[in-house]
């Protein structure tokens, strides 16, 4: 799912060292190979972390060459003074979240150290360092494709394989079966999971887009799997009678066919009303076993009706919402 991302990823690293380097080098910068680092350190998966992380660094370039040059300029080129700026520069990167920023920083600052200058002139050719590496890694970025489509294909697969779960477990209840659907149920919940891990890559890709819909849909989804478990569960310890069997069964067949990403589905609690009415006429359960079914069967016709509601509820906010 996301082989074309890592690929692209892969060119932008290559081609953000490069044009780094390249750049550093025709300004006449000194340490280039930095810059091409600092621009590998700073492609990240997302356009929103390579943004938000190329923001810190240049802001901590700013600090921890401050924090260098008084060190330095205090306790002379040496250990030591590398030493106090690491302890007050860590722990302002992680007092403000900027951990991220350590290393490279701490790289700029080394060639301080090395070169015993502190001049303006090599303050400022650190700095463009960082500026290069990190401002060519977020420009690359402008660019990243949508997965709307890979999206959208995952809501129609997700619904197919819902919708055949639901065919089965209706079939295995018209024919007094105990099979379960434990492992296709299981192996929907990771679809449903991968497909939200999708979104949410998405989501930090685009950064002036809003994408509530899909998440919505995908934990309607979830919520409606789970809901299918602890029904699976409990057929599996229910003995209907042929009749109940029946009706039931019709029921699992009714909520399939409707399963439809933009049908309400309103009429299916009725059709459960109905048959909730059914069984409360029947005579009382005589046998601890009959009891237990019933019990049971009620169980299953709540969760099937939290199973519809969840849709309902889920169409009735993008429905207002687009009005």
């Amino acid at each position: 799912m996301f082989k074309n991302i890592t690929n692209l990823q892969i060119i932008k690293i290559v081609a953000a060292t490069g044009l780094s380097i390249g750049l550093a080098q025709l300004l006449g910068l000194e340490n280039v190979t930095s810059a091409g680092i600092i621009a590998m350190l700073s492609v990240l998966e997302t356009r929103k972390s390579s943004l938000t992380v190329g923001w810190q660094r240049l802001v901590s370039t700013v600090l921890a060459l401050a924090l260098a040059t008084i060190s330095f300029s205090v306790l002379g080129f040496n250990l030591p003074a590398f030493l106090l700026y690491l302890i007050v520069f860590v722990f302002i990167a992680y007092r403000f979240d900027m951990r991220a920023a350590i290393a490279p920083c701490s790289v700029l600052v080394a060639h301080l150290w090395l070169s015993q200058n502190l001049s303006l002139a090599f303050l400022w050719n650190e700095f463009l360092l960082m500026l290069i590496g990190a401002g060519i890694a977020i420009f690359l970025h402008i660019y990243m494709p949508s997965q709307q489509s890979q999206i959208e294909d995952a809501r129609v697969m997700i619904e197919e394989h819902l919708r055949m779960i639901l065919s089965s477990m209706a079939q295995a209840i018209y024919a007094l079966d105990e099979k379960s659907q434990s492992r296709e149920l299981v192996a929907l919940e990771k679809d449903i999971k991968a497909a939200k891990a999708l979104v949410y890559q998405e989501q930090e890709n685009q950064l002036f887009r809003q994408i509530d819909y899909d998440l919505h849909y995908l934990d309607m989804r979830q919520d409606q799997v789970r809901l299918l478990m602890t029904m699976d569960n409990n057929l599996a310890a229910c003995r209907l009678e042929l009749t109940e069997a029946k009706l039931l069964a019709s029921l699992f067949e009714l909520t399939a066919a409707q399963l439809s990403e933009h049908n309400p589905a309103t009429y299916l609690l009725e059709d459960i009303k109905t048959m909730l009415a059914h069984f409360r006429e029947r005579d009382l359960p005589k046998t601890r076993e009959e009891f237990e079914t019933r019990a049971i069967l009620f169980q299953l016709l709540t969760d099937l009706t939290r199973f519809i509601q969840l849709k309902i509820d889920f169409y009735r906010d993008y429905s207002m919402a687009n009005e």
